[in-house]
């Protein structure tokens, strides 16, 4: 079968370092050439809770599209998403593209409407795969990402990822938190 690009969008709002190291942990034990956007912390969207970290994934997959939503399905519900006293979001893996697919998949909606809503989305992406194009937009996620209007608030954070920086210095001191 051949090998399908996605591209995936994580969030954690507890314990955000060790539920995103496990999620990627796990999404690298089945997902092909695994690469990682740059961490971003960003104030909570649609839900009152703590600061999120977000980050955006691209990798390679034989698996079918429903296939691949089974497995993040369970490697949220391992990370303790589903638990029915659980406080916050552990962790949530949301596909955002499979191939160029556009339209409703068995509920799965492609490309995700977040990706266009969301800069905690959209700036990650915008700097994993800059010249990919959003297949219902035909635009790049930089291009994307410059004409973005969104009163979010987030900022580049510092997470080291099996022995690596995942978000570089210099994009982390251009943008630094907002002051308290």
């Amino acid at each position: 079968m051949p090998l399908t690009t996605v591209f995936l969008g994580l969030g954690s709002n507890v314990r955000r370092h060790a539920h995103l190291t496990a999620g990627l942990d796990a999404l690298a034990a089945f997902l092909v050439d695994m690469r990682c956007s740059p961490v971003f912390e960003s104030e909570a969207v649609g839900i009152r809770s703590g600061p999120f970290y977000n980050l955006a994934v691209t990798a390679r997959t034989e698996l079918p599209l429903a296939e691949l939503d089974r497995r993040l399905k369970a490697i949220e519900a391992d990370n303790g998403r589903y638990a029915p006293d659980r406080k916050g979001l552990p962790l949530d893996i949301d596909v955002l593209l499979y191939d160029d697919l556009v339209g409703d998949f068995d509920g799965l909606q492609l490309p995700r409407a977040e990706i266009l809503r969301n800069a905690f989305v959209l700036w990650p992406l915008a700097l994993l795969a800059p010249e990919a194009r959003h297949p219902a937009e035909g635009r790049s996620f930089a291009a994307l990402w410059q004409a973005m209007r969104s009163e979010q608030r987030l900022w580049p954070v510092p997470f080291v990822w099996r022995g690596t920086e995942l978000t570089p210095e210099e994009l982390r001191s251009s943008f630094p938190p907002p002051a308290p």
